[in-house]
Order: C-alpha cells, then structure tokens, then sequence
C-alpha cells in the first residue's frame, strides 16, 4: 500500500495578535509544511500585535496557567530565542518576581512623589495618538471607595509558590521602608535571575514572529478585516474580508470587498474579537489599562499590594473636585522591561464595549494617571520618570454562565474551522505551545507536543 499523496491546504488565519503569528510560524517550521501545496494567509485588520499582543506586560512563568499547556510553552519562548536573537531582538530575559506589600501613611511625602511625576509627564510623548480620553468630567459619585479588582495574574497555585524573602537588595526602586513583607514568587529562592519568571518585550516579539513567518512565505495581509467565514456542515469554503488598506483609511463603505475562495481551513485568532466570528466560542473581551514608563532599573516583577491613607486622592483627580476611586488598597502589577521600560498595569473594567477594530479602543487617561499616582507612592524612582505610554486593550477571555474558562484551542464541530483563543493575560506566555499545537493538528491531525484535551472546542459543542 502506496503513502498518501499529499493534500494542498489553503490556509487562512484570522487576527495577528501573538496566537495567530506564532500559528503561521509554527506551520511554516512544519516538517510536513510545503510551500508547493501549502498557501497560508494571516488576515489582521488593523496592525500586527495592535490590541492585547502589543500592549502586554510580557510575563513569562512556569507558574502560570492552564497547567497543560504552560511547560511547552515555557520551553518554546527559550528555544525561539536561542535560535533567533530573542533577547537582543524582543528582550527576552529572566527577571525576579515578588509579591510585596507596603503601608503607605505620610500624604505629604505622597503629594511630592506624585508631584514630581506630574512634572515629567507633561513632556511625555504618547506612543499611540489616537488613544482618547474618556471620562474628563464628573465626580464619579457612583465609583467612590469602590474595591479594587485585581488582573487574574496570581492563581492559587502562582500563590502557593510564594515564599518568604527579605527585599531584594536589587530591588532598589521600591521604596523599601513602606515595605511591610515580600515573598520571593518560585521554587528557587538563591536570586532574582533563578526564579521561574522570564520576559520578552510583547509588542517586539509578536512582530518579530510575524517576520518571521513572512520570510518562509505567509502571506500577512494588514487592515483585512475579516466579515465572514463561509461554510456547510462538513466544510469550511471560503472568508470574506474588507480591505481598508494598511493606513486605515477606507471607511466600512468605501473599503473593498474580498473573497477567498477555496479555502480548506480557518483558523480563528482574532483575541476578544473571536465571539464576533465564532458566537458559540463565548469568548469577549475585558478592558485592562496600562502605562509605561522612560526607566531603566534593575529586573523584576512586582505584585504590589499597598495600604494607602483614607485622606488620598490622586492630584489629577483632586484638581477636578473628584474623590478616591477607591477603598484604602490597590495593587497595581509593575514590571521591569528591557530597553528602558518599566511597565505597569491595574484593575480591568467592563465600562466600555468592544469596538469594531483595535484602532478604536477607548483609553480612560484618568485611570492610566491613577496607575501612576499609585506606583509614585511606593517608587521614587518611577514617581520621577516620564511616563511614554498611557493605553488600554481588551484581554480575550472565555465565559461560560458567568465563570471563566480556559483558552479553547483545536477544531470546531464543522471540519476545517478552528479556533486559538481565550488566553486571558497569559496570551504572550502561552503563544508559541499555542502555535506549535495548532499547526500539529492541522498538519498532522492531532496534537503530540502537549495533552490539551481539556482545552477542546468540542467540550463545549463549539
């Protein structure tokens, strides 16, 4: 009996966040992969890396979850760098990461550390400027003295491998004498570069992948913003797309319409945006605010649980006759990045829908500068430093009845149709096992590299 002749595959990826580069990138590194009978498009419909992908911290750890899919994906981000200049390319690194708690009782010393943030802030130039402003006015009557939510960062498993551990002395830009307790996160307490947390800088390693998968013949199509995904019962036929054109430009009228046609599979990776697409996937979008600021200090992620006084509020919103947003504890998570960057971010909020495209998501500048008033009470180093970026972006989670589930990851009850999304904050870190599983289960039929059974659309008659 003769080997099978092979099949050509015309497929297409749908977003270029870091699901869907490292999926066309795997596929091309294949060992199955042929270019003579494999055609690979990867449609996005505003930038590379423009929504979650690019405005991430870039944490990498062994603690982080679903369980099934982390060590490979661990292992893969110190392979792809190894191979290809990651930690020249997109700063991959291992850093320290603590959890820390801080009482903060003195509001003047608070209003000069803000102060001098003010200061520098006003100079700093904005990395994206469409970003808009929201909520300029009003008291906020409705908000005061909520409770802070926490990023699902910190699982009960990341926190049972919390162990008790002085400050770092390299932990220099925290002001260590509000610092109550610190507990180093990792099994290996002997220093900050042995921990089991690494980084990469997200936004340069999703486009740096994206390349990547260019040069080995993925065809990256940029404002493509797919509309439909045509199919039967037993097969996916063809996706229809808008193309407004690499500068944005062409409204929803004047874009072009697009088919392509003969299509064997889609593989859906459009983040939060995948519910619009694929309904029964539930997946939607939370929005998260960040900011990042000009510094360069030593290498660490930080947890930050800090005790602020009743009598606080943030000058910016005390300027405007506003109250504290919230009860006497935040805590913003603040990591240290290469290339002279210190990003941090805090509470997600579901104020503000989804909009149609990345280019239109809606950043609150007052939350950003509650970020930055927050951090200045416990860093006088970062309280200091301009801040380049002040952003938000939508995290792709999966909901079910109200209860979060994790990513859904391989085909859906039609053949050929498969979905890569959910990843909440773990997006970066679990890029690359998502890829290499995905192109192991279009090229070879099924997943070898990982048990991800659990994360099967079909568990959900997806």
């Amino acid at each position: 009996m003769g080997t099978p002749t092979p099949q050509k595959r015309n497929i297409v990826i749908v977003g270029g966040g870091i699901i869907g580069c490292t999926t066309a990138y795997f596929l091309t590194r294949h060992p199955k992969f042929d270019p003579s009978l494999h055609r690979i498009t990867l449609l996005e419909a505003t930038a590379i890396a423009s929504g979650a992908s690019g405005k991430a911290g870039g944490l990498l750890a062994l603690w982080a979850h679903p369980a099934c899919l982390v060590p490979l994906s661990y292992r893969l981000h110190r392979e792809l760098a190894a191979e290809h200049g990651g930690a020249e390319r997109w700063g991959y690194r291992q850093v320290g990461c603590g959890d820390l708690g801080a009482v903060v009782t003195d509001p003047a010393s608070i209003k000069s550390k803000v102060a001098a943030a003010a200061v520098t802030s006003t100079a700093a130039v904005a990395t994206d400027g469409k970003l808009e402003q929201k909520q300029q006015n009003g008291d906020h009557d409705e908000d005061d003295d909520k409770a802070w939510e926490k990023l699902p960062k910190q699982d009960a498993k990341a926190s049972d491998l919390l162990q008790d551990s002085p400050l770092p002395a390299e932990l220099d830009w925290i002001d260590g004498s509000l610092v109550r307790w610190y507990k180093q996160m990792g099994e290996d307490g002997s220093g900050y570069g042995s921990t089991e947390t690494s980084q990469v800088h997200p936004f340069h390693f999703t486009t740096a992948i994206a390349a990547l998968a260019r040069e080995k013949g993925v065809d990256v199509r940029i404002g493509a913003k797919v509309t439909r995904i045509n199919h039967s019962k037993t097969a996916v036929t063809s996706v229809e797309y808008e193309d407004r054109g690499e500068d944005l430009s062409s409204s929803s009228s004047e874009a072009k319409h697009v088919v392509i046609d003969d299509v064997t599979d889609v593989v859906v990776t459009a983040g939060p945006w995948t519910g619009r697409l694929l309904p029964r996937s539930k997946i939607e979008g939370l929005r998260a605010h960040s900011v990042v600021f000009e510094a360069d200090v030593s290498p660490f992620a930080v947890f930050t649980n800090i005790q602020l006084p009743t009598s606080y509020v943030p000058e910016h919103r005390a300027s405007k006759g506003q109250k504290r947003k919230h009860r006497g504890n935040v805590d913003p998570e603040i990591y240290a990045r290469p290339f002279g960057e210190v990003y941090a971010c805090g509470e997600p909020d579901t104020t503000t829908p989804l909009p149609e495209t990345a280019d239109l998501v809606q950043c609150d500048t007052d939350q950003c500068d509650d970020l930055v008033a927050y951090i200045g009470t416990v860093s006088p180093q970062l309280a200091a430093a301009p801040v380049k970026a002040r952003q938000s972006c939508y995290l792709p989670r999966h909901m079910r009845f109200g209860k979060e589930y994790d990513p859904l990851i391989g085909q859906t009850g039609v053949p050929g149709l498969w979905v890569a999304a959910g990843h909440t904050c773990w997006g970066i870190q679990n890029g690359p096992g998502t890829g290499c599983l995905m192109a192991e289960m279009l090229l070879d039929g099924r997943a070898s590299s990982a048990d991800v059974e659990r994360l099967e659309p079909g568990r959900f008659r997806v």
